[in-house]
C-alpha cells in the first residue's frame, strides 16, 4: 500500500487533521505542540482556490472546527448514556452536531480571511485577529459556549497561563494563535528571511509570556484567609441522582461526609455540589420536611452549608424554576437560609430552548426534553451569607465565562463553583471544565472552591494552582484553608478592553500589509 502522500491529501483533510492536533492540546492529553496544527489550517486558508477562495476557505475553516471541538466535546455523548434505553440512539448525533455546529464559527472566520487577507507576514497576526474575534463570538452568541478556547490550552496555574491575569483567556487565545500561526512559514514558498522574520518574535514573545507567568509564580502567595473549608465530594453517579427514591441514601452519604473529624480543625464552611440531593430547595427547607432538620442536627454552630439545588416559584398551575446555590447556617432556632444565587447563564438546549417558539414548532423542543426549562437569575453578583466572607457564585457551565468577577466595591473574596459534572462520567470533560474554571481565579485574582458530585473537585489558589484534586470516581472531602484572595489583576479592572487592543493590532498589521499591496 503506497504511504501518505500529504501533498495530495485533501484540504480540508488537512485542516481537520491540524483542527484535531490542536484539540489534543487541552487537558487531559495536554500536547502543547498540537497547537502547531493552527498554521496548517492557515496554511489551507492561504491555497484556497482562487476562483472560489471564500466558500473553499470556509469549507477547509469549518474542516478544522468540526475536528478540534470533536476532540474537545466528544464527551457530550456520555449524557445520552446515563438513561441509554430512552437516549442512547440520540448519543452519535450529539458527538456529530457540537462540533458540527460549532466549525461554522471557525467557518465563517476562514471565509472572512481569504476575503481580505493581506499578503507576506502581515497575515499571521490578521489570521490571528480574526480567529479569537470568531472564538469571542463562540462565547457570546446564543448565551455562548467558550469551551476550550485556544489560549486555555495552557494548563491553569502554568507560567503562561498567568498572562490571563492581564489579557484574559480571549486575549491569551489571541496570542496562542499568532505565536502557532507564525509556524506557516516553515511550508514551500516562504524563504528564510520570512521564517526568521515571522518565528523569532513568536519565540520572543512566548519567552516573554513564560518569563512574566513564572515570576508572577514566583511571588509570596496571598495569605490563607481564618476561614476553613471542606468540599464533599460523595460520588453519586447520575443513574443513581435521577431516581426520587434514593433521596435519604443520597442525602446520608453527604451528610456523613460532612461530619467526618478533620485534622486542622472543623470547617467553616461546607460546600456540597450542583444537584447534591435530589429534591428541590423547597423540600430541603421545608420546616415539615425530614432534609431540613437532618442537616441542622449535622451542622456544628455557626457552621454554614452550601449547596446547588433547584428550586420553584409561582403557582401550582404555573410554576417558575430556578437553579440555584443557597446557603444555610446552623444557629440556636435551627437552620437559617444566609444567602441565594440564581444561575444567570443558562445552557441552552439543555437548562433552556433558544428561540423556544420556532424549536416547539419544528420539534426540537421534545427532542431535546427540556419541558418548561429554568428561568435565568439577574446580573451575576456576590452574596454575603452570614459568617462567610463576600463570595460570587458560578453554577456549572456558568464557570466558563470570563468577565463575571470584576474590580469594584463589591468585589468577592473567593468564588465557589458548584458543577454536576456526573452526566459525563469516566471522560475528558471534568477535567477540561476544571482547568476552565481555574482560569477564572487567574483573571479575578480570587481563590476558587470547586465541587461536584463524581469529579473533579478542588481548591484553587487565586494563581489558577490546584491545591488539592479529587479526581474521577473517588468519594472523600478536601479540607483545608480557604486561600487568600489577591489585589485586583489588569483583567478584572479592564475587562476585554486589552483583547479590543490585541484584535485592532492584528487588524491594522493586515490593513497596513494591503495598503502597501
Amino acid at each position: 500500500m503506497a504511504g501518505l502522500n500529504l501533498r495530495k491529501a485533501s484540504p480540508a483533510i488537512l485542516a481537520a487533521l491540524g483542527g484535531g492536533v490542536a484539540g489534543l492540546a487541552h487537558p487531559p492529553f495536554g500536547f502543547l505542540p498540537g497547537l502547531l496544527g493552527f498554521a496548517l489550517i492557515l496554511r489551507q486558508l492561504d491555497t484556497a482556490d482562487p476562483d472560489r477562495r471564500m466558500r473553499s476557505a470556509f469549507l477547509r475553516g469549518w474542516a478544522g472546527g468540526f475536528a478540534y471541538f470533536l476532540v474537545a466535546t466528544w464527551w457530550v455523548g456520555e449524557a445520552f448514556l446515563v438513561d441509554a434505553a430512552a437516549h442512547a440512539w440520540q448519543a452519535p448525533f450529539a458527538v456529530a452536531l457540537l462540533p458540527a455546529g460549532l466549525g461554522l464559527f471557525w467557518g465563517a472566520a476562514g471565509a472572512l480571511y481569504r476575503r481580505f487577507a493581506p499578503p507576506h507576514l502581515g497575515r499571521i497576526m490578521f489570521f490571528a485577529a480574526i480567529w479569537s474575534g470568531a472564538e469571542w463570538l463562540r462565547g457570546h452568541v446564543l448565551t455562548g459556549f467558550p469551551w476550550d478556547l485556544p489560549g486555555a490550552a495552557w494548563r491553569a496555574g502554568s507560567a503562561v497561563s498567568q498572562t490571563a491575569a492581564v489579557v484574559g483567556v480571549y486575549g491569551l487565545s489571541f496570542l496562542t494563535l499568532a505565536i502557532a500561526a507564525s509556524a506557516v512559514t516553515l511550508f514551500p514558498g516562504h524563504d528564510r528571511r520570512a521564517r526568521i522574520a515571522a518565528i523569532a518574535p513568536a519565540v520572543l514573545v512566548l519567552a516573554l509570556l513564560w518569563t512574566g507567568g513564572a515570576w508572577r509564580l514566583s511571588r509570596p502567595a496571598p495569605a490563607d484567609t481564618p476561614q476553613r473549608i471542606r468540599v464533599v465530594q460523595a460520588n453519586v453517579p447520575q443513574t443513581e441522582r435521577m431516581s426520587a427514591g434514593n433521596l435519604s441514601p443520597i442525602l446520608q452519604r453527604h451528610l456523613r461526609l460532612s461530619a467526618l473529624p478533620a485534622k486542622g480543625g472543623a470547617p467553616d464552611i461546607i460546600v456540597w455540589p450542583e444537584g447534591a440531593v435530589p429534591a428541590s430547595a423547597n423540600e430541603i427547607l421545608d420546616p415539615d420536611q425530614g432534609p431540613r432538620a437532618e442537616i441542622a442536627r449535622v451542622l456544628t454552630p455557626n457552621q454554614t452549608l452550601m449547596f446547588g439545588t433547584y428550586r420553584v416559584e409561582g403557582t401550582q398551575s404555573r410554576p417558575v424554576y430556578f437553579n440555584s446555590l443557597v446557603a444555610v447556617r446552623r444557629n440556636a432556632e435551627g437552620l437559617a437560609l444566609t444567602g441565594l444565587y440564581d444561575k444567570y447563564r443558562l445552557v441552552p438546549f439543555g437548562e433552556y430552548l433558544p428561540l423556544e417558539s420556532l424549536m416547539g414548532a419544528i420539534g426540537v423542543k421534545k427532542l431535546v426534553a427540556v419541558g418548561d426549562g429554568f428561568t435565568s437569575g439577574p446580573q451575576p453578583r456576590p452574596i454575603v451569607p452570614v459568617g462567610v466572607p463576600p463570595v460570587q457564585p458560578l453554577i456549572c457551565y456558568e464557570s466558563l465565562f470570563p468577565g463575571f468577577v470584576r474590580d469594584g466595591p463589591d468585589r468577592p473574596k473567593w468564588i465557589v463553583n458548584v458543577s454536576n459534572d456526573s452526566w459525563f462520567g469516566q471522560t475528558s470533560g471534568p477535567w477540561q471544565h476544571l482547568n476552565l474554571a481555574s482560569y477564572r481565579a487567574i483573571e479575578s485574582g480570587l481563590p476558587l472552591i470547586r465541587a461536584t458530585p463524581t469529579g473533579v473537585s478542588a481548591i484553587v489558589d487565586a494563581r489558577g494552582r490546584p491545591r488539592r484534586v479529587l479526581g474521577l470516581g473517588v468519594e472523600g472531602v478536601i479540607d483545608g484553608p480557604l486561600p487568600g484572595a489577591a489585589t485586583p489583576t489588569l483583567y478584572a479592572r479592564l475587562g476585554d478592553v486589552p483583547l479590543g487592543l490585541l484584535f485592532l493590532a492584528g487588524l491594522a498589521c493586515g490593513w497596513q500589509q494591503r495598503r502597501k499591496r
